[in-house]
């Protein structure tokens, strides 16, 4: 981070304090949970601007902050988001520049601002303001033009903010997975958040139109329908007359099976409820309309199969706007050939996992990858680590969604029992949301992690003297595929085992054989001074390979050697 000029800072991601200037400026990616409101998505660090003490400073300032620009698209956008001393919340439209700034390349966010305190770029919905005048407003939204909304005159004048958070067919069908009562429910148009005045009641009735998909199994079998009409004037009457009974007996069971209703359902308060006495009404390219007479935060359209109860389709509109804030993530375990002491740990979300593996893999990371579960999270939750067993690093850290830490582990005790499991090392993860970290303000750490959820645990077992990748790597391009399955029936592994190895390694024989002498390594006992490399020689001439044998022990003799020399020179013993 530097600072041109007593009133421009630039945030770069380091805390600074010129000698001679009184502005102050520090990372402050703790206090995320503070930035981040409902379906907002943090896309930048967290910034604090304070003056120093004793010192007085004049506005305007100038902060540029670079960000993560994939977040926009036609519903959301960018904005830098600040929260005073007093935690007085306000947003202003940035100057967005992309490329080279400052000797950087990427997105950048620059406002001018006439306070202090935390700034951040959030991705958050776009917002449409307008006014609605006397003689009333007939308007399509920008955002969307299929969105229609048309005040009477007299409905009253004043203005109005509108936002549409889209539903994705992918989502209601997760939603749906989770709950039976829910299978009836073919589609629903986007939530319409409006910020109506409430201290001035309609006066006159709104006509909102909204989107909402026709069901996709009707659209199918009128297709079909179509497809079995007779196309030649010279079939017999009474195949015309077959033709058409057929097609008339699958209208009427058409309509049986498809009897849709359209439900429209309001939110006040955050507290959703089904709007019985209004009438909705289908119009062309999957357009809904109707008329309300009351002022709601939110608006949603659910087009049924069959008849659902108030309440389930209120909890179905609380689900979905819950769904639509979560992500899934998953935690990853990954080292590099370089850097055989440290251990990469990646939050990465999950829909994007494979890709997200194929870069760390073009960066330099090799080897089976440890994961986890998945992790539903929402923004500005968080994942506490802490370290048991026989490893540990410096201090305890935090891992926000979508973030990597590379840790450097240590041994607690380097003569301890490796057999026993206690002596194996463990990294532990606890989910914090924004609900607990705030009531953790007045509690001490130790009670806070005891009513955490736990996450996952990942075992790092200590292997002093494994075999290590690069030898593996180098063994795996060696090895001919008609030589492999040899190798592995030497080896004993299981035949479950090496499915799995087989399934995560893809179609290269080079990566089948490194995951196959991952596994059958990853499955030997953490015993110090066991000869693997021994085992391992044995099993490749039993295989018919004798000379990749011999080299693989010289190997390893040599990759010791400068394991020794390295610990010698460092005086510490480093988990590898």
């Amino acid at each position: 981070m530097t600072i041109e000029s007593s009133s421009i800072i630039k945030c770069t991601g380091f805390n600074i304090s010129i000698s001679g200037s009184p502005v102050r400026c520090e990372v402050a990616d703790s206090l995320s949970c503070l930035m981040v409101t409902d379906s907002e998505e943090l896309v930048s660090r967290v910034i604090r601007v304070k003056v120093q003490d004793g010192n007085t400073f004049h506005f305007p300032l100038t902060v540029i902050v670079p960000f993560h620009a994939r977040y926009r698209g036609n519903y959301r956008d960018v904005a830098v988001k600040m929260m005073d001393e007093e935690r007085r919340v306000s947003y202003v439209s940035p100057v967005t520049t992309e490329g080279l700034y400052g000797g950087q390349k990427g997105s950048f966010a620059e406002v001018k601002v006439y306070s202090l305190g935390l700034f951040a770029v959030v991705s958050c919905l776009k917002r449409e303001n307008y006014t609605v005048q006397r003689r009333g407003l007939s308007l399509r939204l920008v955002m969307d033009p299929r969105i229609c909304l048309n005040y009477l005159p007299g409905s009253f004048t004043v203005p109005v903010m509108a936002q549409i958070q889209p539903v994705e067919a992918v989502l209601l069908t997760a939603v749906k997975s989770r709950n039976d009562e829910y299978r009836s429910v073919a589609s629903t148009s986007p939530l319409l958040y409006l910020t109506h005045p409430r201290s001035q009641p309609l006066r006159r009735a709104l006509a909102v139109t909204l989107p909402c998909p026709p069901n996709p199994e009707k659209r199918k079998s009128q297709k079909e329908n179509q497809d079995s009409l007779p196309v030649s004037a010279s079939l017999q009457w009474d195949h015309r007359v077959s033709n058409r009974k057929r097609i008339s007996a699958a209208s009427v069971k058409s309509k049986e099976r498809y009897n849709e209703s359209l439900a429209v359902l309001g939110s006040v308060e955050k507290q959703w409820r089904v709007l019985d006495q209004v009438s909705a009404k289908n119009q062309q390219n999957g357009l809904v309309s109707f008329d309300v007479m009351e002022n709601f935060d939110r608006l949603l359209v659910v087009r049924l199969l069959g008849p659902l109860p108030p309440g389930v389709l209120a909890s179905l509109a609380e689900e979905l706007e819950e769904a639509v804030c979560c992500h899934s993530v998953t935690v990853v375990l990954q080292r590099r050939q370089d850097e055989p002491h440290a251990v990469l740990v990646a939050a990465l979300p999950s829909r994007d996992l494979g890709w997200e593996l194929s870069r760390l893999r073009a960066q330099g990371y090799s080897g089976p990858a440890e994961t986890s579960p998945e992790v539903c999270m929402r923004e500005a939750d968080q994942l506490l680590l802490r370290f048991s067993g026989n490893i540990t690093s410096k201090g305890t850290e935090i891992l926000q969604r979508k973030n990597h830490l590379l840790l450097q582990l240590t041994e607690v005790d380097p003569f301890g029992n490796y057999s026993s499991p206690h002596y194996k090392g463990t990294l532990l993860f606890h989910k914090v949301t924004r609900g607990e970290k705030d009531k953790s303000a007045n509690h001490s750490s130790g009670e806070d992690v005891r009513r955490l959820r736990l996450v996952k645990k990942l075992s790092i077992v200590s292997r002093a003297d494994s075999l290590s990748d690069s030898l593996l790597q180098w063994l795996s391009g060696e090895l001919s595929e008609e030589e492999l399955p040899l190798l592995v029936a030497s080896l004993r592994l299981r035949r479950s085992a090496a499915q799995m190895a087989k399934l995560r390694a893809g179609d290269g024989p080079s990566s089948r054989a490194f995951h196959m002498l991952a596994t059958w390594r990853r499955g030997l006992p953490a015993i110090p001074h066991q000869p693997k490399a021994s085992q391992l020689a044995r099993c490749l001439a039993k295989s018919g390979r004798p000379d990749l044998a011999r080299e693989l022990l010289l190997r390893q003799t040599v990759t010791l050697l400068e394991c020794l020399d390295q610990e010698r020179s460092h005086g510490a013993n480093i988990y590898t």
